[in-house]
């Protein structure tokens, strides 16, 4: 009886704990909207602060929102990719992390291909909006996602998502010749569980949003969009 209960005590501590960073972690974010002056209409994306947010924490690289979810976060990019999966914006200690590049891409997200990673968030923070693009009907209610950078709003229509396994071509880097680009592209078209009849073509610029599965370490689930437009949103 006494294990029990030294047992049970426990558990509810860590749960409480739990909690209390989750909302600790949900505070950081809407303190990172409020620095930002994030508007919650498209329209107004051009107007996000970056250099606001950048007098907190220099590794601001962009802002990253699709419109109608949850997800609208700054993105983080430090020297690995180990860092800001524990770390908040503000680089507190948090397991609710940050929205974070590949730390060997491009930090104005000239490359043609950019990985961000987060969380899979339960509550849908984060990168838990990610798992409802399994629906068409989804896809098709929030087609697009915005980037804002230095250089301007960037557009990017969703062309795939899907299960992934951490070492396939994904995740490779070094695809600057066209031919390993196209090679790409046709992969990540045939594993698509969305049919949105949009093809991107070699050199244009691809983002692909990665999160866990809730099933392990060996498979990721993305969603991939393709660079269409820059400047303001109309």
């Amino acid at each position: 009886m006494i294990l029990l209960a030294v047992v049970l005590v426990v558990s509810v501590g860590v749960l409480l704990w739990k909690t209390a960073e989750r909302a600790m972690g949900a505070r950081s974010y809407e303190e990172a909207q409020q620095v930002a002056k994030v508007d919650p209409t498209a329209a107004a994306l051009a107007g996000i602060d970056l250099a606001a947010l950048r007098e907190i924490n220099p590794e601001i690289r962009a802002w990253v929102e699709i419109p109608g979810t949850e997800l609208s976060y700054p993105v983080l990019q430090t020297g690995d990719n180990r860092y800001y999966l524990k770390h908040t914006w503000q680089k507190e200690r948090n397991s609710v992390g940050a929205i974070f590049m590949e730390h060997t891409c491009a930090p104005d997200f000239s490359d043609f291909h950019t990985i961000l990673y987060g969380h899979r968030m339960n509550n849908d923070s984060m990168f838990g909006t990610l798992k409802y693009y399994q629906d068409q009907e989804f896809w098709k209610a929030h087609p697009t996602l915005y980037l804002v950078t230095d250089a301007g709003v960037y557009r990017y229509d969703i062309f795939s998502a899907f299960e992934v396994s951490t070492q396939e071509v994904v995740y490779r880097l070094d695809l600057e010749e066209k031919e390993l680009q196209g090679e790409f592209i046709d992969f990540c078209l045939d594993h698509s569980v969305i049919d949105t009849g949009i093809v991107p073509r070699a050199g244009e610029k691809i983002l692909t949003l990665s999160t866990c599965t809730g099933r392990g370490h060996a498979t990721r689930w993305i969603i991939q969009g393709v660079q269409r437009e820059a400047g303001p949103v109309a």
